[in-house]
């Protein structure tokens, strides 16, 4: 695929991703997107080591998802050759992305002070599954791991089910959404020191956060959420509903619900003494439930999604993921955008959801996932090696 002569804002910046499995790549995924020189570091392949085993196959929509525009170099760590080419690299680049358990790194001698020696200047990115260090800091953590530990299953599903995952690894791309966060962070502030510094997060982490106001109602009150199902947590009424055609969401709480009422020639309910206040529809959330409900069922779901937005009253379909991709204002957004791989043809994945108007998104898509080691030759060129010393390096089994 060609690359674009436009400006993209993170080209100029190297970041080698050590990453595996789904949160790392994430990470370095973003960088890539916006014009990081991404160069992802696999094992050789004589090596034995399978990289894909919690993402699919290599050709498969997973892993072509997760490691667009990034280069392929193979290199073995544990092989001394391998090793001290890794650190040349480290000497002249600006991050590394890496999410081993915590003790892996320092075993094989590629953690941040290890690397700091060679280049102070490093961004060094981590992700673990609950910390570098702690209690738990040994353990390996998966995404659903944390969904438990961090309490969002408890919270999700219907009331008495028993607690649920949700339905996308949401630790995981969070956890890799905020490392990135925290290397840009930590890129602006080597502009001012000159310093690199390591910067790291884990799912547990993320996962907690992510809990936010859930997590509020027990800090500061004593509440522990319990499931709610479709509904809001405290916003009433807001949720799923069936309509004569099909499930809607809608949000009519506070202020809303007089509109809504007006819009369903429903303005009994404000006068009802279980509805007419904030606090009794909260007491009474059943019931008023099952008077919208009632209401809801008189009109087929394109009537109540066009009446009640154009009355301010926030109201949509519940589609199916094919639906999601067929819905007209997704499609004006262009969140699907094309990638051109050379043996798999044009593969379409969802674009970074950001909007930069100096930056036109059709430019952040730029190369299809690498084959393994692809572009070897082609970076140890770059960084001045003779094709006889990789060729050197290759019967070594460095690379």
């Amino acid at each position: 695929m060609t690359v674009s002569e436009n400006r993209l804002p993170l080209e100029g910046y190297t970041v080698l991703d050590l990453t595996q499995a789904r949160a790392g790549p994430t990470s370095a995924r973003v960088l890539a997107d916006w014009g990081a020189n991404v160069i992802y570091i696999e094992p050789p392949a004589t090596s034995g080591k399978n990289r894909v085993a919690l993402t699919g196959q290599r050709d498969g929509p997973d892993f072509q998802n997760l490691h667009r525009n990034k280069r392929s170099l193979t290199i073995d760590l544990k092989n001394p050759e391998g090793h001290a080419l890794f650190m040349k690299l480290a000497a002249k680049a600006d991050v590394i992305t890496e999410n081993f358990r915590s003790e892996v790194k320092h075993r094989l001698g590629i953690d941040y002070d290890s690397v700091a020696k060679v280049n102070d200047r490093i961004v060094y990115g981590s992700i673990s599954g609950f910390g570098q260090s702690g209690p738990y800091g040994k353990r390996p953590g998966v995404d659903q791991i944390a969904q438990g530990m961090g309490g969002l299953m408890s919270i999700t599903g219907l009331p008495g089910q028993g607690p649920v995952r949700v339905g996308i690894p949401i630790t995981d791309l969070c956890s890799g959404m905020f490392l990135a966060q925290g290397i840009l962070i930590a890129l602006l502030d080597r502009e001012k020191t000159g310093k690199g510094q390591w910067v790291h997060t884990s799912l547990l982490e993320s996962m907690t956060f992510m809990l936010d106001f859930q997590a509020t109602r027990w800090l500061q009150k004593g509440d522990i959420p319990p499931q709610a199902g479709n509904d809001h947590p405290t916003n009433v009424p807001m949720g799923c509903f069936e309509t004569a055609t099909g499930l809607i969401n809608i949000a009519a709480s506070g202020t809303m619900f007089e509109r809504f009422c007006k819009e369903a020639n429903a303005e009994s309910l404000l006068e009802d003494p279980k509805f007419n206040s904030v606090q009794t529809r909260s007491e009474n959330r059943a019931a008023l439930n099952d008077a919208v409900g009632a209401i809801l069922k008189q009109q087929p779901a394109e009537h109540w999604i066009e009446v009640l937005n154009d009355a301010g009253v926030p109201c949509g379909p519940v589609y199916s993921i094919n639906e999601t991709f067929e819905d007209p204002q997704v499609k004006h957004l262009g969140v699907v955008r094309q990638v051109d791989h050379p043996r798999l043809g044009k593969l379409d994945v969802v674009r970074q959801p950001v909007n930069l108007t100096a930056t036109p998104q059709p430019e952040t898509l730029r190369y299809a996932t690498p084959d393994v080691g692809e572009h070897s030759d082609v970076i140890l060129d770059e960084m001045g090696l003779s094709a006889d010393e990789i060729a050197k390096l290759r019967d070594a089994g460095a690379i």
